[in-house]
């Protein structure tokens, strides 16, 4: 009975080994993330014939490479969450922290928790690589926001409250109607110099080539707007239509980024039995499902569904105290802050398209008659959807 803890690092590891009743068999020392030094580790390991369990905490990225070079070698990896192991840590009454120290502390963790403790399970690697374009694409969709406000503020110098008369008319993210008439015009000066019947007839010749509706009270509009405010950038300064053009330019390679990691992942998620049943439910279409998967991941990993619910931060847990018992809960908001984000997106969409016959929109609407906030309703039908969501995965998975 031997436990192995290892303090993961960047580019490197602090290895403790541990024989029961806390004997430290080999003091703490550095294993660099190369296939030579993890090999001598496990050669090392080997080579005391007795039953042993390494335990390493989840560390993002960072464990990765030493996790990988380990269970190829068909070792007992255990994979421990950092907040079980922050809290163990804290029993100390002497705290302080080193790399020696965490190494000796997680052994411990080892050899205290020692019937308790999982083997990692490589997982489908489908699910990975959702998961991994999935944070692709939260990182891409917070450039596109950032970028799009920087955009608005530059227009709000050249043509102010211009996005108030011109809107998208499309779902199609590469037809963006605010950014082509912007690329054309980029400065009310641009407008004005025109008389007023020319503009129309420029603003509809415009709208005819890249497909959108021709209009002459929309033009009429524009034109009224562009004699009547006051541009604060010069449309002389070559600065202000570099920076209007270059901020359009950016938008639209996120958009197509975006939508390229989107496509990715639809590809993906096809080929996994969860993406027909959510496709199945009305109101989850081809954005969400996919990323809805990347977040929950394999679903066989939970124990119950209640396991999900708490894995998504839902969960509020029981208060109680003598004879007080808590009535006004909060959920935990300990878990995955994306899975309550993209989840949270599916319960809004089913509020807007309002399936008459989708149990967890009849069961939203029953929480606000209730006098339920809307928030909090829906929060309570994501509770239920994720219920529902892991019967039937489970369902399926062990036909």
């Amino acid at each position: 009975m031997i436990s192995v803890g290892i303090d993961v690092s960047k580019d490197k590891s602090t290895v403790c080994i541990l024989a029961p009743h806390g004997s430290i068999m080999k003091k703490p020392y550095i294993v660099e993330h190369t296939k030579e030094s993890i090999n001598e580790l496990v050669l090392f390991l080997h080579s005391l014939h007795e039953e042993t369990k390494i335990v390493m905490e989840s560390t993002g990225i960072y464990h990765l490479p030493i996790l990988k070079q380990l269970l190829s070698h068909n070792l007992f990896v255990s994979v421990i969450n950092p907040l079980l192991m922050n809290k163990y840590a804290n029993t100390n009454i002497r705290p302080g922290k080193t790399d020696k120290k965490d190494s000796i502390t997680i052994a411990n963790y080892g050899i205290d928790n020692w019937y308790k403790l999982q083997s990692y399970n490589e997982k489908d690697t489908r699910y990975e690589q959702l998961r991994l374009l999935s944070r692709q694409y939260n990182q891409y969709i917070n450039m596109r926001v950032k970028c799009k406000l920087g955009l608005l503020n530059l227009l709000e110098q050249a043509m102010p409250q211009i996005s108030t008369l011109i809107e998208n008319d499309s779902q199609d993210i590469k037809r963006d109607k605010l950014n082509g008439f912007v690329k054309k015009y980029w400065h009310y000066d641009n407008i004005t110099k025109f008389s007023q019947q020319q503009f129309i007839t420029n603003y509809n010749q415009w709208a005819k080539k890249e497909g959108y509706r021709t209009s002459q009270s929309k033009a009429e509009k524009i034109y009224a707007l562009a004699n009547s405010k006051i541009p604060t950038l010069s449309s002389q300064d070559p600065s202000t239509k570099m920076l209007i053009l270059e901020a359009i330019r950016m938008y639209r390679e996120i958009n197509t980024s975006t939508d390229m990691i989107l496509t990715q992942m639809k590809n993906i998620a096809k080929t996994l039995v969860e993406y027909d049943i959510l496709i199945s439910m009305k109101g989850i279409g081809e954005k969400l499902a996919p990323r809805f998967i990347a977040e929950v991941g394999d679903v066989r990993r939970f124990h119950n569904a209640s396991a999900l619910i708490a894995y998504a931060g839902i969960d509020a847990p029981a208060y109680q105290s003598g004879q007080f018992y808590g009535t006004n809960r909060r959920i935990s908001k300990r878990g995955s802050k994306s899975l309550r984000k993209v989840g949270y997106e599916i319960m809004a969409s089913f509020t807007r398209q309002k399936p008459i016959d989708n149990d967890i929109y009849i069961y939203i609407k029953k929480k606000e008659l209730e006098g339920k906030p809307k928030k909090v309703a829906k929060v309570a039908g994501l509770n239920k959807f994720l219920r529902i969501y892991y019967a039937k995965v489970r369902d399926v998975n062990h036909v």
